[in-house]
């Protein structure tokens, strides 16, 4: 983790904890989650962070570990959940029946056919949905996890790798120049 040690080293004062947590969630033995899921759900993240820096360094770091499946899947799962993540939070936020009723009409088929597995890709989607904020989309990818056979320890984990790639991503927007001095 190289690229994420030199990045986290940009940091300012005020995110010191983000420094530790971030090494912690992507490099942390005791997680139920495996070491290509923790740097797939993290990349996925990076890219819904929109965090040029922090996409840089996870892409970097994360080609160690994944294949090309694992990347194209990481975009693929940050580039639906934005659509979706909009519309079902719509939705979810008007709460009327004629919205409801109405088909979405959205393309979604690689919900159904990733490349990786549609565990791997179910716990990207979660992870990006909570970024995102849409409390459907996270209770149907949830449901979707369990099953599938995960259980709440790996949802949990995939939701603590969002919210710490995230807050990095804030991190980085506290004083902006540091993160130019990479």
């Amino acid at each position: 983790m190289d690229q994420l040690k030199n990045l986290t080293a940009t940091f300012p004062d005020a995110a010191k904890d983000l420094k530790l947590n971030l090494t912690s969630v992507l490099g942390d033995g005791t997680s139920a989650l495996s070491e290509q899921q923790r740097f797939g759900i993290a990349l996925a993240c990076s890219f819904a962070a929109r965090n040029e820096a922090l996409k840089s360094a996870i892409m970097s770091d994360a080609e160690r570990v994944l294949d090309e499946a694992w990347i194209d899947d990481a975009k693929a799962a940050a580039a639906l959940m934005s659509m979706n993540n909009v519309y079902y939070r719509f939705r979810h936020m008007i709460g009327k029946s004629e919205y409801a009723a109405l088909p979405a009409r959205l393309r979604m088929s690689r919900l159904a056919s990733p490349q990786t597995s549609k565990l791997d890709f179910e716990l990207m989607c979660i992870a990006v949905s909570a970024i995102n904020g849409c409390e459907m989309c996270v209770r149907s990818h949830e449901k979707s996890l369990l099953e599938l056979g995960s259980n709440e320890v790996q949802v949990h984990d995939a939701v603590r790798i969002a919210a710490v790639v995230f807050a990095a991503a804030v991190s980085l927007e506290l004083e902006p120049a540091a993160a130019g001095d990479l």
